[in-house]
């Protein structure tokens, strides 16, 4: 049971994602607010983006949610009292998104527990490796990482939290240390760690007026 769940996510992970990019997508401005929903295995939750809190941040997360980046997606860093951290790991995919940057902005709202950031690795590096805290992580506001400080946040879970508290949480940071073969080679990826939960898909429910 175990190798043919790791071999539909493989199937999911391969066949089922969008391939087609168009650089006008990078150009959608998302509205004041808006509520994006995720459905998984785990069950449902839904976050609630503020524009004005990161609107760079709000502009691509929008982008993305639109044109089905997170569609069978996994949840691949679960750190208990920590965070949640998912992402779609087709390279190429990435690559494209990437080219039109997302550049830094300061924290105005703290990354308390159940708030959304973008994980980054440097200047400009927001893409679209996305973050929710499990708890009050508010070192997160300040912390300098690679000349870049802090993590801003954007989005708030508003529903369902209880349902990214349950993400499989085993494996903690075992999976970074392995992370490049998560893109170049997933059925290794997979194999090593088999009880990570998937976003089945992910979009915008409902924008303010």
């Amino acid at each position: 049971m175990q190798k043919l769940f790791i071999i539909s996510i493989i199937l999911c992970l391969s066949s089922c994602s969008h391939s087609t990019f168009k650089a006008k997508w990078t150009k959608e401005k998302a509205p004041t607010s808006f509520i994006a929903k995720f459905e998984t295995a785990k069950g449902d939750f839904e976050i609630e983006v503020t524009r004005a809190w990161s609107p760079q941040a709000a502009d691509r997360f929008f982008q993305l949610l639109n044109h089905h980046y997170f569609d069978n997606t996994l949840f691949y860093r679960v750190v208990p009292d920590f965070v949640v951290q998912f992402g779609n790991t087709d390279t190429a995919r990435t690559e494209k998104w990437e080219r039109y940057k997302v550049q830094d902005e300061p924290v105005i709202k703290s990354n308390l527990k159940a708030t959304l950031s973008f994980a980054r690795s440097g200047k400009d590096t927001r893409g679209g490796d996305l973050f929710i805290n499990l708890k009050d992580n508010k070192r997160l506001d300040t912390i300098n990482y690679n000349n870049v400080v802090g993590f801003p946040v954007f989005g708030t879970v508003i529903k369902g939290m209880e349902t990214v508290e349950a993400m499989y949480g085993g494996y903690g940071n075992n999976t970074m240390k392995v992370y490049d073969s998560l893109s170049s080679d997933r059925i290794k990826f997979l194999a090593l760690f088999p009880k990570l939960d998937a976003i089945k898909k992910a979009y915008v429910l409902s924008k303010s007026k």
